[in-house]
């Protein structure tokens, strides 16, 4: 059990870690209170405090403000639990905010698009409705910073599970490269159903894409590295999964929230000073700063905590390990490859109840038979 990755430990210390050290250097009451007073004081009517982690590619890119990572996370105080629920970018939701719909990965950036700071309002608002779960809190974090935070700090020690090759990582800053493609030609290969498949999009656009490969055990990574290894996809076999890619978003979290922590970061203040600037331009977050204290105790009250973690999935038909999505044609959605819950568009019940279940229980199975 103690190789179980605590997601939510981690990704709050890294991204609160800069605000709160920096805070705590110039406010010695906050630092007076981190030390002598154990108490959590987060206001919370129903015991449990939701919050959503949200992870962006960043940069100038197209799509800079998708969710690539989509992270529900409930902490449980009294049982001294947390739940974690993967949600998968590609899922579906109708009427987000038009009538036509779309990933729910899209909602952060359609709410910053509709105002300055809406993002994460209608991304929390999207994810609680699917989950049928409140959110009392939202956190983005800009990937592009967690690469020069990681380098800073002198990169990280994962040890790789399986040997994986993922030969369509897409290049940053490559997506609209035409790869000497005329434009006639371009033109021609959109009106094909199938061209939204990125393995289509690779073999088409060859230029926008490359081969990563890492080995099996002990790798050091640079922060470029890291972020490869807990954004690909496509890897060849079982790395290629929700499941495993969850699995490496774990490690990659964990390992940095180690770095972080250990002594010889914590007593570098230029380390800290840089940190700061890297983590304050690649954070939002509705947590107001006088409760950046009461994280920090919650942190360390949670480090022995009961962690399940779960991803809402299609299933896999190989071992016919059933999933609460599916799969529609993409016909119905532009061509798209999307997920919609099994159930019908639109309708969460099903996967409410399952959250519901995790969160009460943990480690429950999803009924081969849809339950409506």
């Amino acid at each position: 059990m103690r190789k179980k990755i605590l997601i939510i430990i981690g990704i709050l210390f890294l991204v609160f870690f800069g605000k709160v050290i920096f805070t705590t250097l110039r406010l010695s009451p906050v630092l007076f209170q981190l030390i002598f007073n154990n108490k959590v004081e987060i206001k919370k009517s129903d015991g449990n405090i939701n919050i959503l982690l949200l992870g962006i590619g960043g940069g100038n890119h197209d799509g800079t403000n998708l969710s690539d990572t989509m992270i529900f996370a409930s902490i449980d105080q009294t049982k001294n639990k947390v739940t974690l629920v993967s949600i998968p970018r590609d899922l579906w939701i109708p009427n987000v905010t038009d009538s036509h719909g779309g990933r729910i990965n899209e909602a952060y950036a359609d709410g910053e698009e509709i105002k300055k700071g809406g993002g994460l309002i209608l991304a929390e608002a999207t994810v609680s409705k699917v989950l049928g779960q409140p959110i009392d809190y939202g956190v983005r974090v800009d990937f592009a910073g967690f690469v020069k935070a990681v380098d800073m700090i002198g990169g990280l020690d994962i040890v790789v599970d399986n040997t994986f090759d993922d030969n369509i990582y897409p290049i940053e800053g490559k997506e609209a490269d035409s790869c000497g493609k005329t434009e006639a030609a371009i033109q021609e290969f959109t009106k094909t159903a199938s061209a939204s498949a990125e393995q289509n999009l690779a073999m088409f656009f060859p230029c926008r894409y490359q081969h990563i490969h890492f080995d099996k055990g002990l790798n050091h990574m640079n922060g470029m590295e890291a972020l490869e290894f807990v954004r690909s996809r496509h890897a060849v076999g079982s790395e290629g999964t929700d499941f495993a890619r969850s699995a490496r978003q774990q490690k990659i979290i964990k390992a940095a929230k180690d770095k972080v922590l250990s002594l010889g970061i914590l007593l570098n203040p230029g380390k800290v000073m840089g940190l700061y600037d890297i983590l304050q331009n690649s954070i939002d977050t509705d947590i107001n700063q006088n409760e950046f204290d009461d994280f920090i105790r919650l942190v360390d009250k949670m480090k022995g905590a009961i962690i399940t973690n779960t991803v809402l999935d299609y299933g896999d038909p190989e071992t016919e390990r059933p999933g609460l999505l599916m799969n529609p044609s993409s016909s119905d959605y532009g061509g798209a490859w999307v997920l919609i819950p099994r159930i019908g568009l639109g309708n969460y019940s099903e996967i409410a109840k399952y959250v519901a279940c995790e969160i009460a229980i943990g480690n429950c199975t999803v009924s081969k038979t849809p339950t409506y």
